[in-house]
């Protein structure tokens, strides 16, 4: 007799005292077919929780004999709790395991179908039924013999419960009486997929059959003499389901998916609408809606073509196909479970597991009631996912592939006019293909009715206890709660409206080591020393102008303007905190007139856009730092150029004592508020209009149709020059490229030479706009900024031997971290803002750069 185990579950071993469950699974074990660890044992446990898992009740009198029971029972009790743990623990974990106790009570055997149930894993059982006879005999072979009075009531008890047995719900159940012609087989999971040379997971498609042609094509697949799509590299295509319904041709593709599934081609996985076809294909009473009916009607039409037999065959054949299907798939790369795959979401605890609450979880989502109109209302269960495997999932249309807390939703909404969407694995990247019309019409159309609400403002309350943000370039950045809401409070109070707030610049990190030189705390030395550590080869140097930082956004036109702000303007311009630049008058003159370069230049149409998106430095310094001018640089140097002439002077006219080195280091003091004084005030002159305004783009960051991060800095370079010639507002910024050590001297002699006339200093960037070095992104630009320069930032003496000492102990550990998480923010919220997202995306980008902001880092650096 050969009896047949599932890959996880519990395996109860049921029958009296020597009726051979321990023999029979320690053969089982000496063979290979299982592992101790497999096995849970009541006497194993009897004897770890009390030392002895034997209780001899003969030759006691009544009274001991009670005593006695009452000891075993209590030693019992405290066993099969543990083993009840270890067992959770063991099905949680995937694991199947076999217990070996008698079993022969019905309450005893519910607990276990309870835990399997609990724990959406099947429980099967192995009823050994052995002649008293038999049972009486091995018991006199015993070192331990339970006695025949047991051993009898034991033989009674499961003669009685066999009935029960039979009616319980267990997944399998085995009756044996004899243990030695027994084998035993072990299934594999049809959870578990491989893999292998690559997987390419398709979203829902819904009969739109052609677009599934274009898309495998695309994927590189190619047709063979048999009509099945073969990929050269041995690649297979998986769908997440609802391959059928609400599209054009529902029965070839579901046809075309039958034919790859039976090859070894293809996978599918249950979901909504695949289950209740199949259920109709099988000839259940199932009422067909939303789209369904569709399908109906194409076996009509099928049928009246090629007849009820051929008709009735393919509806057994679909159905099949259909109801074997899994809720999800594991996907196995390297022998570690990765990713999982399924339609409508699963939480963490059922992965791996089978059970039809885990199915109809898979195949409708986290639906918690219906609306007045009937459709579902789901629960967000991708908040609750907590494990770095990857949920692949589909059902719920998205305008683009949707990455939510290592979930990512790849049902852009064919059948609703969308695209079907291809995500690679285990590449990870993306390809789609558009729809060749809207198959589904107006009517419950998630993708209008998604673009209809695309500046419906956020959900605050969402943010406020911390979140995550999902990112291409740094994965999930997690924002903690009490720089949520500082950064809340700031968009709440102070920043342009939400629509018009699409990016807020990284902070950018000074030298991560301080400057070996005597006398100097940044030099371009260590900038270089540090991406040459990290791979980079060819590096650009920028001139840093000594302005405010600041996001230009220009329109075509103003109607134009209104489909991506929900407000008709010609452009904004707003700092890296999001607020207004300008007040209203002075910005619409700036915006008036930019507009009127590009046109004029025709900007526009030569490079084919709706809008061009810069990050910028605005000119003079003064235009948005003049408070803190006034308030801190011209009142420290008016009273330190005050204090220390007098110093000097009193100094310099005591004859009495010799105050010679006195004097000499107050005239030091004094040079260096000399300085002060002059360094902050070449960064500032009047602005009558607009005339006195400069604006430095130097990074195009997107037009309506890309981004630009995949462009060189050189290019950017390019372009800001061309801004530059085609207007008198915009300005040129200064550069020089870094590939050799005698261009790296190049730009220090350079650095020195402009650090010394005043300017602020360089950045120092990687040849590559978004950089990495071993898988991970690095610095995308780093300051050094001039010795003259600091001394408005750390103060005017910081020069002093004791004082620089210190500051060379800096360390910008933090700041680094906070300048990549904000670029990787930023950059998102761009890619969000060009694929036409919503303004809840965009925003939570925004926002967990402000929050990042509001961490507190020394501002000096």
């Amino acid at each position: 007799m050969n009896i047949t185990i599932p890959s996880t579950g519990i395996v109860l071993l049921i029958g009296p005292s020597n009726s051979g469950k321990s023999t029979l699974l320690q053969h089982w074990v000496n063979t290979g077919i299982l592992s101790p660890s497999e096995i849970i044992s009541s006497d194993t446990y009897r004897t770890l929780v009390s030392d002895s898992n034997y209780i001899n009740f003969q030759g006691h009198s009544q009274e001991e004999a009670e005593l006695l029971y009452e000891q075993y029972f209590a030693i019992s009790t405290q066993a099969f709790a543990v083993m009840e743990r270890v067992l959770e623990a063991r099905c949680t974990l995937n694991k199947c395991t076999f217990v070996d106790a008698t079993h022969l009570k019905s309450e005893e055997r519910q607990q276990y179908i309870l835990l399997g149930k609990k724990l959406h894993v099947p429980v099967c059982a192995i009823v050994l039924d052995v002649p008293l006879e038999e049972l009486l005999r091995r018991d006199t072979m015993r070192s331990d013999p339970r006695g025949n009075k047991r051993i009898k009531q034991q033989a009674r008890l499961l003669k009685s419960e066999k009935r029960l047995i039979k009616k319980e719900s267990f997944f399998k159940t085995y009756f044996v009486n004899e243990i030695e012609a027994l084998t035993l087989t072990r299934q594999e999971s049809p959870l578990y997929l491989n893999v292998d040379a690559g997987l390419d997971i398709i979203g829902d498609i819904h009969g739109c059959y052609d677009e599934l042609l274009e898309l495998l094509e695309k994927l590189e697949y190619e047709v063979n003499n048999e009509g099945y799509y073969i990929h050269p590299q041995g690649r297979r295509f998986v769908s997440v389901g609802d391959i059928m319904s609400r599209g054009p041709k529902s029965i070839k593709t579901m046809e075309f998916f039958e034919r790859h599934i039976e090859r070894g081609l293809a996978f599918m996985t249950d979901s909504n609408h695949g289950w209740k076809i199949a259920r109709w294909l099988d000839g259940r009473n199932v009422s067909l809606h939303h789209g369904d009916e569709l399908v109906e009607a194409e076996f009509m039409d099928y049928e009246n073509t090629y007849g009820g037999t051929q008709t009735a065959a393919l509806k057994a054949r679909l159905a099949k196909c259909l109801l074997s299907a899994p809720s999800h798939y594991v996907l196995m790369n390297k022998g570690l479970a990765s990713a999982v795959v399924t339609h409508a979401g699963i939480r963490d605890r059922y992965i791996g597991k089978q059970s039809a609450r885990i199915s109809d979880f898979c195949r409708y989502g986290d639906v918690q009631e219906l609306d007045i109109s009937g459709k579902p209302i789901r629960n967000d269960w991708f908040i609750e996912h907590q494990t770095s495997q990857l949920i692949i999932w589909g059902h719920d249309p998205k305008i683009n592939p949707l990455k939510q807390n290592h979930t990512l939703n790849i049902d852009q909404g064919v059948v609703f006019g969308g695209q079907l969407t291809a995500f690679r694995y285990p590449e990870q990247t993306i390809m789609s293909v558009n729809a060749y019309k809207n198959y589904a019409g107006t009517q419950n159309n998630p993708l209008l009715e998604a673009k209809a609400k695309r500046f419906e403002p956020p959900n605050i309350a969402a943010f406020l206890a911390g979140f995550a943000v999902e990112t291409s370039y740094l994965g999930a950045i997690q924002i903690g709660g009490a720089q949520a809401k500082a950064a809340i409070d700031s968009v709440s109070h102070y920043t342009v409206p939400l629509e018009q707030l699409i990016y807020i610049p990284p902070t950018m990190s000074p030298t991560p080591q301080t400057s070996a030189l005597d006398n100097t705390l940044e030099h371009p030395a260590e900038a270089f020393a540090y991406y040459k550590k990290h791979g980079v080869q060819t590096m650009i140097a920028e001139k840093k102008h000594m302005g405010s930082r600041a996001v230009v956004l220009l329109f075509k036109d103003a109607h134009i303007a209104k489909e991506y702000m929900d407000t008709e303007m010609l452009g904004i311009l707003t700092t890296r905190t999001g607020r207004r630049f300008f007040d209203k008058e002075l910005e619409f003159k700036i915006v008036q007139q930019l507009h009127s370069e590009l046109l004029g230049k025709n900007y526009f149409e030569q490079f084919n856009t709706n809008f061009v998106l810069l990050d910028a430095e605005i000119l003079p310094w003064n235009l948005k730092a003049q408070q803190l001018i006034d308030q801190q640089y011209a009142h420290v140097a008016e009273q330190a150029l005050m204090d220390r002439s007098k110093l000097v002077e009193k100094l310099q006219n005591t004859t009495q004592i010799n105050v010679s080195e006195w004097l000499q280091d107050y005239q030091y003091l004094l040079n260096n508020t000399q300085q002060f004084s002059t360094i902050y005030q070449n960064y500032c002159w009047e602005v009558q209009d607009t005339s006195a305004i400069q604006i430095a783009p130097f990074h195009v960051l997107a037009h309506s149709a890309e981004t630009y991060f995949h462009k060189p800095h050189t290019w950017h370079m390019e372009m800001n020059r061309l801004f530059a010639k085609n207007s008198d507002i915009f300005i040129e910024t200064d550069y020089k490229i870094i590939h050799d050590e005698a261009s790296e001297q190049e730009v220090i002699a350079w650095w020195e030479e402009m650090t010394a006339a005043g300017h602020e200093g360089i950045v120092i960037k990687p040849e590559l706009f978004v950089t990495t070095y071993k898988g991970k992104l690095i610095q995308p630009a780093i300051k050094v900024r001039g010795r003259e320069y600091l001394r408005i930032i750390y103060g005017m003496d910081y020069l002093q031997t004791s004082n620089l000492i210190k500051l060379k102990e800096r360390n910008p550990s933090k700041k680094m971290r906070n300048a990549l998480r904000e670029f990787a923010l930023g950059l998102e919220g761009i890619e969000r803002f060009v694929k036409g997202e919503s303004t809840a995306r965009i925003h939570e980008c925004v926002l967990g750069t402000l929050a990042l902001e509001s961490d507190p880092v020394d501002p000096r650096l």
